[in-house]
């Protein structure tokens, strides 16, 4: 069975540690399983600008759900930016499927493991740019999903469909999306840029 290469990354010196399977503390709502894995639906109580976040995830198997119910979440950057969570094993690899930067593009490759597996993301996000109250320059970000990019310096026009916050030059949360369904996630860190 194929092993993300970035899987059990360890946070590099600097890095906000998220959650390392000890405490949710660091999140809004945070619910941690009884084998020590944290729930969907969580937002960090620390913002970030610009970095670089590292976060392992594992989709339920849900072999009756189509579509967006095969185990959707998604990971927000700054509570604006999402790149999507999905069970998209074998699909093609669109914006609304897993890695999919949603609403906005579909990824270059479908790199998504088969559900119950653990996989990962990591995210090197530039925050957009504002000057007097106008955006002078968009988000944009680089995705690796199972250690493969699958998004290359990409554009981000435009806060993603369903973001809680809204576009603007403060820092953002870390949001996990709750859409209904058990995605589990650990080893989630932060490199502030």
């Amino acid at each position: 069975k194929r092993v993300s290469p970035t899987m059990g990354m360890k946070p590099p010196p600097g890095a906000v540690v998220l959650f390392d399977g000890s405490t949710g503390e660091h999140f809004h709502g945070a619910k941690i399983t009884e084998d020590g894995f944290l729930e969907q639906g969580v937002k960090s109580k620390q913002e970030f600008g610009s970095h670089t976040i590292h976060l392992e995830f594992r989709t339920p198997y849900k072999p009756k759900a189509r579509g967006q119910g095969r185990g959707n979440s998604g990971l927000y950057m700054q509570g604006r930016y999402e790149t999507q969570i999905l069970d998209s094993f074998g699909l093609a690899g669109k914006h609304n499927e897993c890695g999919g930067i949603y609403s906005v593009k579909d990824s270059d490759e479908n790199m998504c493991f088969p559900p119950l597996t653990w996989q990962t993301f990591d995210v090197d996000f530039t925050a957009a740019k504002f000057e007097g109250g106008k955006k002078i320059a968009h988000a944009r970000m680089t995705v690796k999903l199972n250690g493969v990019v699958i998004h290359h310096d990409v554009e981000v026009p435009k806060s993603t469909a369903a973001s809680p916050k809204k576009e603007g030059p403060e820092p953002g949360f870390v949001y996990i999306q709750d859409h209904g369904n058990p995605v589990r996630l650990r080893n989630i860190w932060v490199l502030p840029k």
